[in-house]
């Protein structure tokens, strides 16, 4: 057997590890799609429920299929093993709270213990849906939970009305909850992430989907992936004001600082779900809008003086945050509202990569000191 190693960019960097029909990323030309689907174009025109079952199923369901998934997703979020989870971590441990993202890391397994949830090694593919529907669906009921967030829901309305309500306590209008189903959709997949990739990982190797669902959180939960929507926000209270924008740039930039919300590892033109929240936002309106509107105008400038070779725009995060915020939701569950998106593109791919039989075995140049004899 040949085992000569083959040198690789850092991080894997534009290196094609498997083949997906789920989506796809370019970011020369500043797109992505969903299967045949624009992907923008679903988050303007789509329901939460009808991308969902187009990732997960493989098409986009007629009226009738429409239906019965939502009523699906409906009885998951109201199972008893649920409850009983939900209340469980409620009581917090050790006499610590428990985080909504921790406590859905935790929530996952808990529930697909009680279950009886079995490897997807031994699930026939019908088995395997099942489970990756039902664990996605509690995804946003135990972080609005966990948030101290009511837990009754609105049965005539979907997932994104009922996560607003259960978070904010309020009943969402229509302008309320497309905008945050546009968000939602955006941020359902894309391509070969960290969190997707580790839960490619997870699931070659025959595991069940909870533990696929939990590892990719824990990539997620990292601030150089989903944890900067609240940063960009944080960036924009640190500066206060227009008159100031420029000055904390450079002093950041000068400091060796990154700019939250800004730049992406993939596209080298404008992020197209930069423009779609952007486009979200400025329907809303108001000064937080028009001031991080100037906030991105100016950085985009500086950043070209210090990054010639590289231009970095506003990334999704940066209009995401501002979007989450305008619909209502507390900063810190900016990044729990991305794992409600995102859980649903983690199932995708798990379903996917659980029909390989080929185990992801990567190797490693080793550089340490040499052998001891």
């Amino acid at each position: 057997m040949d085992t000569t190693l083959i040198d690789v960019p850092r991080g894997l960097a534009n290196v094609a590890v498997a083949e997906t029909a789920i989506s796809d990323v370019n970011g020369a030309a500043g797109y992505y799609q969903y299967r045949q689907y624009s992907a923008v174009e679903l988050a303007r025109t789509a329901s939460f429920e009808q991308v969902w079952y187009l990732l997960v199923v493989g098409r986009l369901p007629d009226a009738a299929e429409l239906a019965v998934f939502r009523a699906r997703i409906l009885a998951a979020q109201n199972s008893p093993e649920l409850d009983r989870v939900i209340d469980t971590l409620r009581g917090g441990v050790g006499g610590a709270s428990v985080s909504p993202l921790a406590g859905l890391k935790a929530a996952w397994p808990l529930v697909a213990a009680a279950r009886g949830s079995r490897p997807l090694y031994d699930l026939a593919d019908d088995e395997r849906l099942a489970d990756a529907i039902e664990l996605a669906a509690l995804a946003p009921v135990v972080l609005a939970a966990l948030h101290g967030g009511r837990r009754e829901v609105l049965p005539e309305r979907g997932v994104v009305a009922n996560y607003l309500y259960q978070v904010t306590g309020d009943v969402p209008d229509a302008e309320h909850e497309r905008a945050l189903t546009a968000y939602l959709i955006a941020a359902m997949d894309h391509g070969f992430n960290a969190s997707t990739f580790t839960a490619r990982v997870i699931a070659s190797t025959g595991a069940d989907v909870a533990s696929c669902l939990a590892g990719a959180l824990g990539a997620l939960s990292g601030p150089l992936h989903g944890g900067a929507p609240a940063r960009a926000l944080d960036s924009l209270d640190a500066v206060g004001s227009v008159d100031r924008i420029e000055s904390w740039l450079r002093g950041e930039l000068a400091g060796g600082r990154r700019i939250m919300g800004f730049g992406h590892a993939v596209y080298r033109t404008v992020d197209p779900r930069s423009a779609l929240l952007k486009s979200v936002a400025l329907e809303f309106g108001g000064p937080r809008v028009e001031f991080a509107v100037a906030f991105e105008q100016t950085a985009e400038r500086v950043l070209a003086e210090y990054r010639p070779e590289r231009p970095l725009h506003a990334n999704v995060e940066f209009y995401a945050a501002i979007v989450m915020e305008l619909c209502g939701l507390p900063r810190e569950m900016l990044t729990p509202t991305f794992a409600v998106a995102r859980a649903v593109g983690w199932t995708a791919h798990v379903l996917e990569q659980a029909r390989d039989s080929k185990i992801i075995r990567p190797s490693a140049r080793y550089v340490g000191p040499e052998l001891a004899r």
